[in-house]
């Protein structure tokens, strides 16, 4: 088991953990996502794209009157791969533990 190396980076981890706490359908507009992520427009764009180029998030922009909303949720893959790396740093700590233990 190893790093997720897209998923590792801080703003993209915030970014993953947050959607991962959404239903598997529920998507979450781009603002409440910034306000939570603690990111700017810039930051936050670019590490959505990193993200959907992995294929973990889909980004799904439309109008609500002549307002546009972008709108994000986890895929499929994406919630695997956050799994995948969420059990990785489990294991770290946990041994890191186990070496206080031993102490």
């Amino acid at each position: 088991m190893s790093a997720d190396e897209i998923i590792h980076q801080s703003t993209r981890l915030r970014i993953m953990a947050t959607l991962n706490a959404l239903e598997r359908r529920e998507m979450l507009e781009f603002t409440r996502l910034k306000a939570i992520v603690g990111a700017t427009d810039g930051n936050l764009g670019a590490h959505l794209d990193t993200l959907a180029r992995a294929g973990y998030v889909d980004i799904e922009k439309l109008f609500v009157g002549r307002r546009p909303q972008t709108r994000i949720k986890a895929t499929t893959s994406g919630r695997r791969s956050f799994r995948g790396h969420v059990a990785y740093l489990r294991k770290i700590i946990d041994r890191a533990e186990a070496t206080q233990r031993r102490k």
